[in-house]
């Protein structure tokens, strides 16, 4: 079956891949939003417990969404993998150590006489939250804006400042970008407790929450979605590469479907505030959820179709990436793309785990009764 597809067909198929799963990633960036929002919304330690275990029982979930992400970068696109993870390599170091902070958190906060004490470890999940997402952000930003790198003939790659990624939070784009995602991990998270707790104390507090954030996400949306349209952009030919004015917005026009399908998730989220704050809904999580995936998935289509370059140089324009030249061989794209085939499966077995565990919404009794909770 891929075997007689063109190696474009199956760059094509392969960075449609990269951005699903890059786009279930922005969804389950609620956890981290949540765990900004930890003192925010709970004001007895009963409640925080509620929150953390509400959160605890996702987690995984983003991080598993990230590690997939990551490997399928590597997979397909082995040289954008190399040159934006091994170039700047402070940020995603940087972005990784949020990480870890994360899952030693939830690991250790409520096991006696840890070490950092419950406090620290209620910090620790609020870096994470806060600057790892924000510094995620900037990081998919520079795909957009692009890096300070070359690359040779035989594909070897280097970074020409020794800044190595940090001149990104520099970039005003790339700051309002990583804000965009930050503001709307918290607004999810407002609308996934809603959807998942019930104490009413907690959720009338995530209503409010919800009108802040929600509030600064469209604003921040806006200014980010009015910049990329307005920005130049690297295309190419047969010719060679090549700044174009406006590229982005003319891959949107030119590209009904990703159009279509912005525009389709920008309502869903749109919908998913209003009907939780003014229909008192409880399920605004699932109109968010897909409304971030179709956003997500369209503005990184932006990226790899219509011959636009997928990760610009700053250095040398003539090392740009795009998904032709930064690809794995025939070969290995065919044999990954039957490996591919099972990621519906993980995903139904993802739906299924987390149904399993929403069947009802969590409390303060059922969390107390449960001396293993995060």
């Amino acid at each position: 079956m891929f075997e007689t597809l063109s190696l474009l067909a199956l760059q094509q198929y392969w960075w449609f891949l990269v951005t699903l799963l890059g786009a279930l990633f922005v969804f389950l960036m609620f956890v981290q939003g949540g765990q900004t929002l930890l003192n925010t919304l709970a004001k007895t330690e009963t409640e925080k417990n509620v929150i953390i275990a509400s959160l605890g029982r996702k987690w995984e979930l983003g991080f598993t969404s990230l590690v997939m992400f990551g490997g399928a970068l590597f997979a397909a696109f082995p040289l954008l993998y190399a040159v934006s993870f091994g170039g700047a390599y402070y940020v995603w170091m940087a972005i990784l150590f949020c990480f870890i902070l994360q899952a030693v958190s939830y690991e250790y906060r409520k096991k006696p006489n840890n070490f950092f004490g419950q406090k620290n470890y209620e910090r620790f999940l609020y870096i994470n939250g806060s600057l790892g997402i924000i510094l995620i952000g900037i990081a998919l930003a520079t795909f957009y804006t692009g890096g300070n790198f070359i690359k040779n003939d035989m594909n070897l790659s280097s970074w020409t400042n020794h800044s190595y990624g940090l001149e990104a939070i520099l970039n005003p784009f790339n700051i309002a970008f990583g804000l965009t995602i930050f503001f709307l991990a918290r607004s999810q998270a407002s609308l996934y407790f809603i959807n998942n707790i019930n104490e009413p104390k907690i959720t009338e507090r995530a209503k409010r929450q919800l009108k802040l954030d929600a509030s600064l996400f469209l604003a921040l949306f806006l200014i980010v979605t009015v910049m990329l349209l307005f920005i130049s952009g690297v295309g190419y030919s047969e010719k060679g590469f090549e700044i174009v004015n406006y590229k982005f917005l003319h891959n949107l026009l030119e590209t009904p479907l990703i159009l279509i399908s912005l525009l389709i998730g920008v309502l869903l989220v749109v919908y998913a505030f209003y009907t939780t704050l003014f229909k008192a809904s409880l399920k605004g999580i699932w109109f968010s959820g897909l409304g971030t995936v179709l956003t997500v998935v369209s503005l990184l289509s932006l990226l790899g179709y219509n011959q636009t370059a997928i990760y610009p140089s700053l250095s040398d324009i003539g090392s740009s990436l795009t998904i032709e030249n930064a690809s794995g061989s025939h070969y290995t794209l065919t044999a990954m793309s039957y490996v591919s085939l099972m990621v519906p499966f993980v995903l139904g077995y993802i739906y299924l785990v987390w149904r399993s565990m929403d069947k009802e919404q969590i409390s303060s009794e059922e969390v107390e009764s449960d001396h293993h909770h995060y």
